[in-house]
């Protein structure tokens, strides 16, 4: 079966990479990138310097295929009607409500485009679950299927994402591997290699690992959660380190030189954010109780417990450091995404630390590269509704320029390890301060000098 139509419905952070990524080693392959949300797909079909996703290298790729083989549309049913294969890959957040809240994955809108898919398709179609999903959702995916549409064949497959943002383009040229899961039956097995040939365009075979599909879905929550705890394991260390006067680079640096472990994800930090190590991690915690597996569940959730207790920790780096009242205290935030090369600000550690000093009555200003007003204030207000708190007076702004942002401040907490951080001149940042003048790093990224008042976290 030769394809000439892709669908992918998602236009995120997921759908946007893999679509451009495709459309470029594909180049006979018309592939249209549909969403719901209008605002973004102009976003997407507008300049290229303002295109919704900040990932290095995304633009270069757009331009060169957008308008020739990749499309950007609203038209979801059109799509869906023309293409052979349909990716989805939207949202699955955890659910706030009902059983599971908290930790399992809301599925609607994963069920929505399933519901959209069968009540539109005019042909068989191969469906490939892109989104972080449950184990068994291709189990709910095939009942919609068949209780809407008897006319027409569809096949499930799973082609979890292993991207990291600000990587995610480096990481589909060259993954590490492709997982695609399917059924055994003779329409499973022809729908594999149907995206297999697609992904052999650029990648070699042996990166490309065939399993069932209840395999290929836990693959990636077991993935996110084994990188998690990691991170959460040397943070924990961090702790020790501090109250030992041992120096947690230096450990962390003899950790990673075993072989066996490796230095990856050992750096210590604030806290891991983004949208998916939190999320995948209590889905997997609620699947391992529905299972009855309560040792399970409690090991694997303290992966997060051990992160939001190093947010904490930094939160209380800065209370103890700086004298009360706090009202109208200023601090500068460097940082608000959740890592480096993304404008991507889901779960950051930002948000928390900046939300609970506002609670306190401080005044914060943020500077980062790919941020603004707009989405510092959005955060706040979205965990504010979440935790039905009301802060009367969001003192907190934008500055575009970093040197700015610190005048008037009586402390810098670094939140984002951006690269032009460790270039700034810190004397000149130093001087700017007021008060005790303190610079607090929950990166490790500034270098040890003599002149900063450095407070190691």
């Amino acid at each position: 079966m030769k394809i000439k139509n892709i669908c992918c419905i998602g236009a995120g952070y997921v759908g946007g990479p893999t679509m451009a990524v495709i459309a470029s080693k594909c180049p006979d392959i018309n592939i249209t990138l549909v969403d719901t949300n209008p605002e973004r797909i102009n976003l997407w079909n507008g300049s290229l310097d303002s295109l919704p996703i900040f990932e290095p290298g995304l633009s270069e790729i757009i331009k060169e295929v957008r308008g020739k083989n990749l499309f950007f549309s609203t038209e979801i049913d059109k799509s869906i009607i023309n293409s052979e294969i349909i990716f989805i890959a939207v949202n699955t957040p955890t659910l706030t409500k009902g059983p599971g809240a908290g930790f399992g994955a809301n599925l609607d809108y994963i069920k929505e485009c399933a519901k959209r898919i069968a009540k539109v398709s005019k042909s068989n179609k191969i469906v490939i679950e892109k989104s972080t999903v449950p184990i068994k959702t291709a189990e709910t995916i095939k009942e919609i299927f068949d209780s809407q549409n008897k006319d027409y064949h569809f096949e499930i497959l799973s082609n979890p994402e292993f991207l990291a943002e600000g990587t995610a383009i480096n990481d589909l040229l060259y993954p590490d591997r492709v997982i695609i899961g399917g059924s055994e039956s003779k329409e499973g097995k022809t729908a594999v290699n149907i995206l297999k040939d697609i992904y052999l365009n650029w990648v070699k075979e042996d990166k490309i690992l065939t399993t069932n599909v209840w395999s290929s879905e836990l693959s990636k929550l077991a993935s996110n959660a084994m990188l998690a705890q990691r991170v959460s394991s040397i943070n924990s260390l961090s702790a020790l380190c501090e109250k030992t006067g041992a120096n947690i680079l230096e450990v962390s640096k003899a950790i990673g030189m075993d072989n066996r472990i490796g230095d990856k994800f050992l750096k210590p930090s604030v806290g891991f954010g983004g949208s998916c190590f939190q999320k995948d991690i209590l889905n997997l915690v609620y699947l391992c109780k529905f299972y009855q597996l309560d040792e399970v569940a409690e090991y694997w959730h303290q992966v997060v417990k051990i992160n939001d207790y190093q947010k904490n920790r930094f939160l209380k780096k800065i209370t103890d450091n700086l004298k009360k009242p706090y009202v109208d205290t200023q601090i500068t935030f460097y940082g608000w995404s959740f890592k480096k090369n993304t404008n991507d600000s889901r779960e950051s550690p930002a948000i928390f630390i900046a939300y609970e000093l506002l609670k306190l009555g401080f005044k914060i200003k943020v500077y980062d590269p790919k941020s603004s007003e707009k989405i510092i204030k959005n955060d706040i207000k979205d965990l504010a509704n979440k935790e039905k708190y009301s802060i009367n007076n969001l003192n907190i702004q934008f500055i575009n320029d970093p040197y700015q942002a610190v005048l008037k401040s009586e402390c810098v907490a670094v939140l984002t390890e951006w690269d032009e951080f460790i270039k700034y001149d810190w004397k000149k940042i130093k001087n700017c301060l007021i008060g005790k003048q303190i610079v607090i790093d929950g990166r490790y990224i500034i270098k040890d000098i003599d002149h900063i008042n450095k407070l190691e976290f």
